[in-house]
């Protein structure tokens, strides 16, 4: 049986005594305050913490230490070779939406030109499925597909489009619930041989695979003298790295810090036309600094809301866009999207609360449900009924005949886990 016990937040105070901190302060020259929290990371030792604090895209590790990394190099230069047809299958979240347009980017440089597509989140839902399968189909079928941001628990699409002929690589970094997908080619940091232990690179998202994986081809083209591969700077697509990563909220350690630092520093050089749309029609201004705050509550938000509401094929084209107009027209419409997905999950949340408040307050996990619900800002709600009454979290509306939604845990309690038993019984 699984319980899940209250648990209460607690104070820790620093273990360092103060003369470690006066010494790690003078060191690196800076405040006490920061010394301290370098300390709590574990960035005691004076060279591990200038690193931390100055992190270089130097420090970047070999992008063929990824497990099937060159397998899937060495396809994608065969697509190239042959011109093949493409179709790069991304999920809606900025996540997704910049992984897609980083590889549509390069795919495009060297003269194939893919096909983006996103599933309709309220038709199709997430992922690879054979409703969405199906419409990719429906304007030809493709040489090779690869899917970024999903795909890792998704075996039997493999087999639906494995048994038409069409090879597939998925760049993923969600955790596998279930036998993984056979006939493919998989990178997915979490599923490395684990006698390694953690790497720098484990915790990427999905933007950060598909980095890899187009260092790791850039890499090969030049040893072999390509001058396109050494026409193409890798660095001035940071910029989508950090945003895919900023958002999807992983760990800003390793690699993540790397990439997110330096891609922090070309958002705000401005270079690309459809993120600085997308800052103006948040707010920003020319000359103000870019944080990660900023690209998480301002930048982030206007991207999914599309997503949530519609479809994401709207940020693929903004991002891709070199046109000034047709960027602010497409940001100032995600910017309406973002207002009617808050307009929508503030009416959900203060329904759910007053559902928790008058119903539900004695329980140790919540199931929240309402018909009227819609399901695209569901998961935004069970976060907050989460983080408000510090238990896991399921808030589920309703699409068409059936009931979809999704779900938020706390310290201590794997959601995964406890839906599992619960299938199980």
């Amino acid at each position: 049986m699984i319980r899940i016990r209250k648990q209460q937040k607690q104070w820790t105070e620093p273990s360092a005594d103060a003369a470690s901190i006066r010494r790690l302060s003078q060191r690196l020259e800076v405040s006490e305050v920061i010394a301290t929290l370098l300390w709590e990371r574990d960035q005691r030792d004076t060279s591990i913490a200038r690193d931390f604090l100055n992190p270089r895209l130097a420090g970047l590790d070999d992008p063929f230490a990824l497990k099937n990394l060159r397998a899937v190099v060495s396809r994608i230069r065969k697509a190239l070779e042959r011109s093949e047809s493409v179709v790069v299958y991304g999920d809606y979240d900025v996540d997704g939406v910049t992984s897609t347009v980083l590889l549509m980017h390069i795919l495009s440089r060297f003269g194939v030109t893919p096909k983006a597509f996103v599933p309709h989140r309220l038709e199709e839902g997430y992922g690879l499925s054979t409703e969405a399968l199906e419409r990719v189909l429906e304007s030809g079928k493709p040489d090779l597909l690869i899917a970024v941001d999903c795909g890792t628990n998704s075996r039997e699409p493999v087999a639906f489009l494995r048994e038409r002929g069409i090879d597939v690589i998925i760049l993923d970094h969600h955790a596998s619930k279930e036998a993984l997908p056979e006939d493919c080619l998989l990178v997915n940091p979490h599923l490395q041989d684990t006698d390694k232990g953690e790497q720098p690179w484990t915790n990427l998202s999905a933007v950060g695979i598909v980095f890899k994986v187009v260092h790791g081809l850039l890499k090969e083209l030049r040893a072999e003298g390509d001058d396109l591969a050494h026409e193409i700077q890798l660095k001035d697509f940071l910029d989508l790295v950090a945003l895919g990563t900023i958002c999807d909220l992983v760990p800003l350690i390793g690699e993540n810090r790397i990439l997110a630092r330096h891609g922090l520093r070309l958002i705000q050089k401005g270079q690309r036309i459809g993120i600085c749309a997308l800052m103006e029609a948040s707010g920003w201004r020319p000359g103000d600094e870019i944080t990660p705050i900023d690209v998480s509550f301002r930048l982030g938000p206007r991207i999914n809301a599309s997503g949530r509401l519609a479809d994401a094929s709207g940020p693929i084209e903004l991002l891709l866009s070199d046109d000034w107009q047709f960027a602010r027209n497409s940001a100032n419409e995600l910017d309406a999207f973002n207002r009617e997905r808050q307009a929508i999950e503030k009416e959900i949340t203060a329904t759910a609360i007053d559902m928790v408040e008058t119903e539900f307050n004695d329980q140790l996990g919540l199931v929240l449900h309402h018909p009227d619900w819609h399901s695209g800002v569901v998961g935004i709600v069970a976060s907050r009924i989460a983080n408000r009454y510090h238990r896991p979290t399921l808030v589920l509306g309703a699409e068409g005949a059936e009931i979809k939604g999704s779900g938020r845990s706390i310290p201590g309690v794997n959601l995964v886990e406890v839906l599992q038993h619960c299938e199980a019984n």
